[in-house]
């Protein structure tokens, strides 16, 4: 297998947003994000003789101590043709990447099995959501709502009583959204990233990221960060009001939200994460809104890392657990 750097948009773009199930963290723009915040990014294509690439992914380069880094792969490798695809040699590669960048390790969140067959990558806590629910949109607005839950249905109707309003917000809107998110992050147990984070990414390109918010009696008591990439719109983050909690604002503003989708011609709505245990509320909403006659689980490996340099490796990982 050949490795060429790829630094054309379209070359990528007409491949990676044309996979079912589109991945948000292989789309261009989410790489022009990380370059925002001050990352270094390279994208790659795996070939052979054929002029049509066998797998893609992509490396942000994240600075350490001492002047070592290492280098991250979201949801890769995106592999095109699995018969061309050898996992060791793409080890091998990784690894002469890694050692030309300095890197004490690559981590990545594999995209599908075919690289667990190797013995030098190690499990480690995932960094990306290892489940999450894809709701499917092919169906009309009135058969999707069907298949929600009774009480979600319910809540919906009861948001509309209260004369919620969703919109799309406008930049004044964000100081209202990060408030929300300290809220949100205190009451359901989970991190949030930077003001600047967010604000970098909502400022980047508004076919791709938007805010959607839902408002009573004049306030914002809810928000969405939305994703739209290829055949997939995620609902990236979330965030709601303590307050008001009886209007039910959430339940229609995601509604909105999807039927937005449905309506814009795009074919899954993601949920992006679940887990039972660290996010037990969070997973419940998302739960009512999919189940197996309008979606499915998708399941992921998780997150592994390619040791490089094992003594470094060995004392950053033991600083981590100290850390925490």
């Amino acid at each position: 297998m050949i490795l060429k750097e790829i630094e054309d948009k379209n070359q990528w773009d007409n491949i990676v947003s044309q996979q079912d199930q589109s991945q948000l963290l292989l789309a261009w723009q989410w790489g022009e994000f990380q370059q925002s915040l001050g990352k270094e990014i390279k994208r790659f294509g795996l070939f052979t003789n054929t002029k049509a690439p066998i797998a893609l992914f992509y490396t942000i380069k994240n600075s350490l101590p001492f002047g070592f880094s290492y280098l991250y792969s979201p949801r890769s490798p995106l592999i095109l043709l699995p018969e061309e695809f050898k996992s060791q040699e793409f080890i091998d590669i990784i690894k002469t990447l890694s050692q030309q960048s300095n890197a004490m390790f690559w981590k990545c969140d594999i995209l599908n099995t075919t690289l667990l067959s190797s013995k030098e990558l190690h499990k480690v806590e995932d960094l990306q959501p290892s489940k999450t629910l894809m709701l499917d949109l092919a169906n009309s607005e009135e058969e999707i709502l069907k298949t929600v839950h009774h009480k979600t249905r319910y809540n919906i109707k009861v948001a509309q009583r209260n004369n919620v309003i969703v919109r799309e917000a406008t930049i004044n809107d964000y100081p209202a959204f990060l408030d929300l998110l300290k809220e949100t992050t205190k009451r359901d147990g989970f991190s949030a990233h930077s003001q600047a984070y967010y604000s970098k990414l909502l400022s980047l390109d508004p076919n791709f990221a938007k805010l959607m918010v839902g408002e009573y009696d004049g306030k914002i008591i809810c928000a969405h960060l939305m994703t739209y990439y290829g055949d997939t719109v995620t609902y990236l983050h979330g965030a709601s009001s303590n307050e008001n909690r009886n209007v039910m604002a959430p339940f229609l503003l995601q509604w909105k939200c999807i039927t937005d989708a449905q309506k814009a011609g795009f074919r899954y709505y993601d949920f992006w994460g679940i887990d039972e245990k660290r996010w037990p509320g969070v997973t419940r909403f998302k739960r009512n809104f999919v189940n197996e006659n309008n979606g499915l689980e998708v399941s992921y490996p998780g997150t592994y890392d390619l040791i490089t340099k094992k003594i470094p490796y060995i004392l950053y990982r033991m600083y981590k657990l100290l850390r925490k």
